[in-house]
């Protein structure tokens, strides 16, 4: 994201001497992405961050598609999803593509024993129920429910979680995750039109420098297998850092819906996108004010993508038997909108409590496996009733 920031002690000129009290030389790192095109951060580590002590057979963590080609209106129960102690084993995708990867995870326990790396893509993590803290190299990020989390490919980090009950919705995204671009100035501010603004970024603070040595492993995903890789230095070895690359929180509750006199158009919820798709936020919001007014959306139909829904909490007029963790997925091709009665009934409300995540992608998503054991395959025919 293009807002500068430093935390912890750095030089004043970058590729210069940074010396230890002791005199010997920091260690610099230079976390840029798009090679050298795009956003950057540069780090600064008491020892090399290179030093392998040794090596451990990788395992692939691939998600296994169960259908690739499908055309009908699909629902999972995302609460379905049963919860494991290990956040990494908790992890199950269940729309997939050559974009992203959806997941859903229930951890039980704080990842203890390893750190984590995703080589392949930024992540987005919502958080449904939980709290805790996002523990990087850049420094730490306490999340709580409502909270969307960013994280740049290649970054290492821990979470911590505060209880048991922890419900995730995670993005895996094999492009940057960005701000929607018509909501930046040609430098990189978010705009007056923008629904949030650089107030609700929530940057990492309390950076804690862990010089130690031993055995510190991390597993790291690339292309589907996890490398388990020991390393001589603790991670979080870094004194200081400054740029433009680095994970940062987002609350959903700080999203400023847009609203008009006619109902308006997903556009205006949407929060983030990358390459083929965007997410949205579908927040409380008051309803539309011309005196003909229909609250409820229209039908639509999807030519160009897939919409995927995940609802949070509150009370969704448009649909009939709505449970927390949902998921529906309409796919391109097939025009869908309201459940019956939905329409007239909206008419004459005033505003809307609701709260989910969307996200539509721009090229077909595959149904894994893990979706398949949690599908509500009567969603369907829901219109018929």
């Amino acid at each position: 994201m293009p807002h500068y920031y430093k935390l912890g002690q750095i030089p004043h000129k970058r590729h210069t001497q940074f010396r230890k009290p002791d005199g010997q030389l920091y260690s610099e790192q230079l976390f840029s992405t798009e090679g050298f095109s795009s956003h950057s951060s540069l780090l600064y580590h008491c020892h090399p961050p290179t030093e392998i002590v040794k090596v451990d057979e990788p395992y692939s963590v691939a998600p296994k598609v169960a259908e690739e080609k499908m055309l009908k209106h699909r629902s999972f129960m995302g609460f379905n999803i049963k919860p494991e102690d290990d956040f990494l084993q908790s992890r199950k995708a269940v729309l997939v593509n050559n974009d992203l990867h959806i997941v859903l995870a229930s951890p039980r326990k704080s990842m203890e024993g390893y750190f984590y790396k995703n080589a392949d893509a930024d992540e987005m993590i919502f958080v449904h129920e939980g709290s805790g803290v996002l523990k990087t190299q850049y420094g730490q990020l306490e999340f709580g429910y409502g909270d969307y989390l960013v994280i740049p490919r290649g970054t290492i980090y821990q979470v911590t979680f505060n209880t048991a009950d922890n419900r995730l919705f995670i993005v895996e995204s094999f492009s940057p995750i960005r701000y929607p671009k018509r909501y930046l100035s040609k430098y990189g501010q978010l705009l007056e039109h923008a629904p949030f603004c650089e107030r609700d970024i929530r940057q990492p603070q309390n950076l804690e420098t862990i010089d130690e040595e031993g055995d510190f492993l991390i597993r790291i995903k690339k292309k589907g297998i996890v490398y388990p890789i020991h390393y001589k230095h603790h991670p979080f070895d870094v004194v200081g850092w400054d740029g433009c690359e680095y994970p940062f929180a987002f609350s959903i509750h700080d999203f400023e819906p847009i609203t008009g006199r006619v109902h308006q158009p997903p556009p205006v919820h949407q929060t983030f996108e990358g390459t083929n798709f965007v997410v949205c936020s579908f927040c409380p919001r008051l309803f539309d004010y011309h005196p003909q007014s229909i609250p409820a959306p229209y039908n639509h139909s999807n030519i160009d993508s897939d919409e995927v829904l995940y609802y949070v909490d509150g009370d969704f007029m448009s649909r009939k038997h709505v449970v927390r963790g949902m998921i529906t997925l309409h796919p391109a091709g097939i025009p869908h909108g309201p459940h019956p009665g939905a329409v007239e009934k909206s008419i004459g409300a005033k505003e809307t409590k609701e709260l989910a995540v969307m996200v539509d992608t721009f090229h077909p998503l595959q149904i894994t496996e893990a979706a398949l054991g949690i599908e509500d395959g009567s969603y369907v025919m829901s219109w018929a009733e």
